[in-house]
């Protein structure tokens, strides 16, 4: 019963966090470029679950783990991030949502392809639910529309960035601790990054103490300890349903906004955050029967 209910407890940890780094980006990115930000945020996260690995004795994961990490960790931590940074730069946020927002369907189709996960019709509904509310959200956000060809390439490279990286972390759970595939992920998207470390250099000598703490904190809360979460709920659910879950990051950030920027949100607004939140409710949930019958997950990772 405690490993039932620690994993979703990891997932909504994840999405708080994510939401938050909104709030953070929009901060920090004012001041950095979009592959310096993504270097500082994952240098400040590599050296936290670095610490925290030695700490632990966790030690280097097994050889089978590593084709995942090193996967996810080029195309999640990196070029996911720089990706979505500059897109987001470029386009209007409806158009950001409508796109970047594709990615949690193609971890369903990708891990449903490549993992053997099943799309059962409940996960379907969910996600299309989220998926309108998602960009609802986005578009009652926009100001005035704005989208360049670059920027929506970019947006769409993020989302599958995205969807490959998680479809490829999944496997590596079973062979290495989540604390372990984070921690190497992250340090393999660091050095994906390094080609932007002349860029980190010159923003942070003019950048205000500010928006360099905002990025420090993306680093260790968003990045250290959200992707650390995630892979822990990651090894315990299929990667489809995990993905349908990070529907709740608008709602969130709606919220967020709200009680932290005064943005006072609008009715398409709030509706799109209630679709979004009851979009995962729909896609996470799972018949009585089913959740009767269900064996215990295992609680072991090596």
């Amino acid at each position: 019963m405690r490993t039932l209910r620690s994993g979703p407890a990891a997932a909504a940890v994840t999405v708080v966090l994510w939401a938050s780094a909104f709030v953070g980006i929009r901060s920090a990115g004012a001041h950095y470029s979009p592959g310096a930000l993504a270097l500082g945020r994952l240098l400040a996260g590599a050296a936290v679950l670095g610490v925290i690995c030695a700490a632990r004795r966790e030690g280097l994961p097994p050889r089978s783990a590593w084709r995942g990490i090193a996967v996810s960790g080029v195309l999640w931590f990196g070029v996911y991030m720089v990706a979505l940074n500059w897109g987001e730069q470029q386009v209007d946020a409806g158009t950001a949502a409508l796109v970047v927002n594709i990615g949690p369907i193609l971890v369903a189709l990708l891990s449903s392809r490549f993992l053997g996960d099943p799309l059962p019709p409940r996960l379907l509904a969910g996600m299309a639910v989220s998926f309108a509310g998602a960009v609802a959200v986005g578009l009652s956000l926009s100001g005035e529309g704005r989208a360049s060809v670059l920027g929506v390439g970019l947006c769409l490279i993020a989302a599958v960035g995205y969807a490959c990286g998680v479809v490829a972390q999944k496997p590596a759970l079973g062979h290495a601790s989540a604390l372990q595939v984070t921690t190497f992920g992250c340090l393999i998207g660091a050095v994906a990054c390094l080609p932007f470390t002349g860029q980190l250099v010159h923003d942070a000598a003019r950048a205000p103490a500010g928006a360099t703490l905002g990025m420090l904190y993306l680093g260790v809360f968003p990045t250290a300890l959200a992707f650390t979460t995630w892979a822990y709920a990651l090894a315990r659910t299929t990667a489809s349903r995990m993905g349908a879950t990070t529907y709740a990051v608008p709602a969130l950030v709606v919220l967020m906004s709200w009680a932290a920027l005064d943005e006072v949100p609008g009715p398409v607004t709030l509706g799109g955050g209630a679709l979004c939140l009851a979009g995962v409710a729909v896609a996470r949930s799972r018949p009585r029967n089913a959740v009767k019958s269900a064996p215990a997950p295992a609680t072991s990772q090596k």
